[in-house]
């Protein structure tokens, strides 16, 4: 089963995601700082990580900057989630390594599709 972490501070839309993710068939952790991500990612391997931008003790360009760093997870394919759409935010979590980047408020199905999506490219590299 595809594990997936996320990290998001927001506890609301933090099980919203768990359930959709659940509902969608992925085995599903979570996180609500980065700093907690990231030792959770030095525990256990996941197949994809979903960050929020914003959050206490890291961000998630912190995190995503750290895991590109890393010989053993720089490969894990990261989506950020934020309600910053900006460019130059988007632009930044590009920039740190993420693979996509989805704008809050999101649709769960849209969500999905997109997790779905990242997941077949990164097979396919």
């Amino acid at each position: 089963m595809t594990k997936i972490l996320i990290a998001e501070d927001d506890q609301d839309i933090r099980e919203l995601i768990v359930l959709t993710l659940q509902f969608n068939g992925f085995e599903v952790r979570s996180a609500n700082d980065g700093a907690r991500a990231w030792e959770m990612v030095q525990q256990e391997p996941f197949d994809l990580i979903i960050l929020d931008v914003r959050m206490p003790r890291m961000t998630g360009y912190e995190v995503c900057r750290r895991l590109r760093d890393s010989d053993t997870l720089r490969d894990t394919p990261v989506v950020f989630l934020s309600a910053k759409g900006q460019e130059q935010e988007i632009q930044e979590g590009f920039d740190a390594g993420g693979n996509h980047y989805i704008l809050k408020p999101f649709a769960p199905e849209a969500l999905a599709r997109t997790i779905h999506e990242v997941l077949a490219e990164a097979a396919s590299n």
